[in-house]
């Protein structure tokens, strides 16, 4: 089989590699239908996480395969797998995860403790479990992993379902459900702040504000319902719940700057940079911020549930429908949220 291979910034390829076999009774064996870039997959392109520089604290060298969302099809299973069959489409989590220790059984199964920490496809963190760009997947746990798509469903539009759109389903809805009618800022360079704005205004936040330099950006925002801006100037006490998904510090500090007392803040970017918060600021408001490294396998299906709902579009924030082969020439293109499908698929 081949897998689409990260070697220097800007530039991946296919490379050979053998074809995944079941390791065990609960494994399975898919192949991506529809996969997609998630938005850290730009930085990774662009550099930032393979750099050694010491706040980072680790770097990731090249090669390795690349991507981390994905639906797919079952090709095998294991004989103790009894959730899913071979033919069925599927979101596969872009972390590992057993789905019976301690930690998955609480719902944190980015930090599964039967895998190494930060076990995850797409980067070769927590051990080398290949990635989503692959014709061939190994999935370890196939019962706990792997979420069968809803029939009604389009693979396409849910590509992202395996990371970032049950991700924006997190930073938004339980907040909206404690607090009804919260007014909502979103600061945000990708697909991420867009899905917010939908799911948020689908979810009944009674304002959304949509910051973000690219005008095309905002116009989709708009259709979502948001007012827009290209620059965040803070408004003091003028939003209850706050995502900053840039992954620029300076953001993050003015994003918490307009929050209103007791508001919350969800930090969705790769922080691969340092910076400065405005600490005694948020200590006066009494701000509450997470920074995290999502456990999405938790959401998926609630986000998908919210997507069968029809109250969601999330097919608007596609911005490319290509064929696979396209792969190593259209990924480091800077599209907004292409989607790779395999004709055979």
């Amino acid at each position: 089989m081949r897998e689409l291979t990260y070697v220097a910034r800007n530039t991946v390829e296919w490379r050979e590699a053998p074809d995944p076999k079941l390791g065990s009774a609960l494994e399975a064996i898919v192949a991506p239908v529809a996969a997609t870039s998630c938005d850290v997959d730009t930085a990774i392109l662009a550099g930032h996480a393979t750099r050694r520089e010491p706040h980072i604290g680790y770097s990731i060298d090249p090669p390795f395969a690349l991507g981390h969302e994905c639906v797919a099809k079952v090709v095998e299973t294991g004989d103790s797998v009894t959730g899913v069959s071979p033919g069925d489409l599927v979101v596969v989590p872009s972390s590992i995860n057993c789905g019976t220790c301690d930690h998955c059984r609480a719902g944190l199964t980015a930090h599964c403790t039967a895998v190494p920490h930060m076990a995850m496809y797409g980067a070769p963190i927590g051990g080398s479990w290949g990635g989503l760009f692959s014709d061939l997947v190994r999935v370890p746990y196939a019962d706990a992993m792997l979420v069968p798509l809803p029939d009604g469903l389009d693979p396409v539009a849910m590509a992202s379902a395996s990371d970032n759109w049950s991700l924006s389903w997190r930073l938004v809805a339980p907040h909206l459900k404690n607090k009804p009618g919260a007014r909502v800022l979103v600061v945000a360079r990708g697909s991420i702040g867009l899905y917010v704005c939908d799911i948020a205004r689908a979810l009944g936040a009674s304002d959304v504000l949509y910051v973000d330099p690219k005008a095309e950006h905002r116009k989709l925002a708009e259709d979502f319902g948001a007012r827009t801006a290209e620059t965040l100037e803070p408004v003091r006490h003028g939003f209850d719940i706050a995502v900053e998904a840039t992954g620029r510090v300076d953001q993050l500090a003015l994003t918490v700057k307009s929050l209103a007392p007791e508001g919350i803040c969800e930090s969705a970017g790769n922080h691969f940079r340092p910076g400065e918060l405005p600490l005694l600021d948020m200590y006066l408001t009494g701000v509450t911020l997470r920074v995290a490294r999502d456990n999405v396998r938790d959401h998926i299906p609630d986000a998908l549930d919210l997507a069968l709902s029809g109250k969601v579009d999330p097919a608007r924030v596609v911005s490319h429908v290509l064929d696979w082969e396209q792969l190593p020439d259209a990924l480091p293109e800077k599209h907004l949220k292409p989607v790779f499908v395999r004709a055979d698929g």
